[in-house]
């Protein structure tokens, strides 16, 4: 099935604003920004240097060059660079990534009910996603901001997860809905850092 690319255009600024007052009211600490290299420089800037960070798989951090950032500079406390040395041990990468200090990823979908939504086949970024991690930072372009949850779903099932069929077919692969996470306020203060851009990045 091709993806349904009504699901690819930016939400309009003023469904942006709805979706990031409602994450306020929801506990989360929420940041708007213009562009794609605003987010960038802002999420370098709020990775501590001496804390462990995990980047989960996410085409958003690899597009927007906030992976390299934080796995390849040689700057921050990666938990990837550290997993490298694990070799093929799957089950111990997975539980390193599982509680670090920082969790930098996305989400699929943002509702304006302040929900952030996001499928995995494996589910291994949800620990750190729910609690695993003590700080944790989604970046998030605006074509993923939707009015509800049930229209989150919907986007989950006709586009994000054709894209990610699309992305795996080059490596002769392909991907599926195993777990889905949903997350409707946050009990932490200052735990939850959502980076709403107004551009569209990552699916």
């Amino acid at each position: 099935m091709p993806p349904d690319e009504k699901f690819a255009t930016a939400a309009p600024a003023a469904q942006v604003e709805r979706a990031a007052a409602a994450l306020r009211a929801n506990g989360y600490l929420v940041h708007v920004v213009d562009t794609v290299a605003e987010a960038r420089a802002l999420v370098t800037g709020l990775v501590p240097r001496d804390e462990s960070v995990f980047t989960t798989s996410s085409e958003t951090l690899r597009l927007s060059g906030i992976a390299a950032d934080l796995d390849e500079s040689g700057e921050f406390f990666s938990v990837r660079a550290k997993a490298g040395e694990l070799g093929d041990d799957l089950l111990a990468r997975v539980r390193l990534g599982a509680t670090p200090d920082v969790v930098v990823g996305s989400v699929h979908a943002v509702t304006e009910e302040g929900h952030l939504v996001v499928a995995s086949a494996s589910g291994s970024q949800f620990a750190p996603y729910a609690s695993g991690a003590g700080k944790a930072i989604w970046v998030v372009g605006a074509q993923k901001v939707v009015p509800d949850l049930a229209t989150a779903l919907q986007r989950l099932r006709s586009y994000s997860l054709p894209r990610e069929h699309q992305r795996l077919r080059e490596f002769g692969s392909s991907s599926f809905i195993g777990k889905i996470l949903i997350m409707e306020r946050e009990a932490l203060p200052d735990r939850g850092t959502v980076v709403l851009v107004h551009e569209a990045i990552g699916f």
